[in-house]
């Protein structure tokens, strides 16, 4: 066991997670990881729950309203704890008032995809042929407030098109459909994409972030591929409901930073492209910053994008 001696009863019973996309996406992948390390440390079984609907926010809206007790936590991320603010007018919880957070967990960096027989080589022939054939053209994303959503929300109006959207229950599910050749192009977080684009059963344009991923070093960064100006961040973390006791809060945290120091754990994320925090990045309060920062960042960036219409300078030359 781990953590405050205030809290040395606790866990008494099994602890759930709940991930607000079905199994197999990356948000699903990450919190399995983890959990599974944590449940060591915690002294019982660490269980997903897998909530799917409305992008996300309908996971997170059951979680917001669970006891605060411990026993029922979210892996929650840039679109559940965030974005859904301004894409959800009507949400029914706030993510800086309805939950504690508890840690970051993982950065996960966004990567254009398509299926393989998509006809653009690279990044710029992308641009030009989805510009050109938009009518026809479908993305797949996990619903509206998702991070696949939001990643290609953005690409979307610096590209100026406005292509039909897919919704999935989840990334996985849309994974699925991508490498059958139901869907044709995403913007994904890396978890998902790094064992199928290796395998080549997909396609992978470019990944939006300063510098290469070394689990995809052929892969472009979006500057290198002619689109410096799209850069998409992702992150998945910890909550707990609002109420949960401070010394609860500090025993998870301790248990979610035991295990992103643990090398079977860190090696696992960091084969699938995940970015792990650093340890003054996973404190509760670090992860408030976040969210509160990410909110701002994005509520009129979204907004802009969501109203925007075509005819955008085009960052091609």
């Amino acid at each position: 066991m781990i953590g405050p001696a205030a809290a040395a009863d606790y866990p008494l019973r099994q602890v759930t997670v709940i991930v607000p996309f079905a199994p197999g996406g990356p948000t699903d992948t990450v919190a399995r990881i983890i959990s599974a390390q944590m449940a060591k440390s915690l002294g019982q079984k660490v269980a997903i729950e897998n909530v799917v609907g409305a992008g996300g926010t309908l996971a997170a809206s059951l979680a917001s309203r669970a006891a605060a007790d411990g026993y029922t936590l979210i892996a929650g991320h840039m679109g559940t704890h965030a974005a859904a603010v301004p894409l959800y007018p009507g949400l029914s919880y706030h993510p800086t008032r309805d939950f504690e957070p508890v840690a970051l967990l993982a950065g996960t960096p966004i990567v254009i995809l398509a299926r393989k027989d998509f006809p653009p080589k690279n990044l710029e022939e992308f641009a030009a042929y989805v510009r050109a054939n938009t009518e026809r053209l479908n993305v797949a994303h996990a619903g509206i407030g998702s991070v696949s959503y939001v990643s290609c929300l953005v690409l979307h109006r610096q590209l100026g098109v406005k292509p039909t959207g897919v919704p999935f229950g989840g990334m996985g599910p849309a994974m699925k459909a991508l490498i059958a050749g139901e869907v044709d192009y995403m913007c994904d977080q890396i978890v998902n994409a790094v064992p199928h684009i290796n395998s080549g059963k997909i396609k992978a344009y470019a990944i939006a972030m300063p510098t290469r991923s070394p689990s995809l070093p052929n892969v472009p960064t979006t500057a290198e591929a002619g689109l410096p100006g799209f850069q998409a961040r992702a992150w998945i973390a910890m909550f707990a409901p609002k109420g949960t006791p401070p010394s609860l809060v500090v025993l998870l945290n301790a248990a979610a930073s035991h295990a992103l120091d643990d090398r079977a754990v860190r090696d696992s994320l960091q084969a699938l492209g995940a970015v792990i925090p650093a340890p003054e990045q996973r404190t509760p309060q670090a992860l408030a910053d976040l969210v509160a920062s990410e909110i701002d960042r994005l509520t009129p960036l979204l907004w802009q994008a969501a109203n925007a219409t075509n005819g955008h300078d085009q960052p091609w030359k």
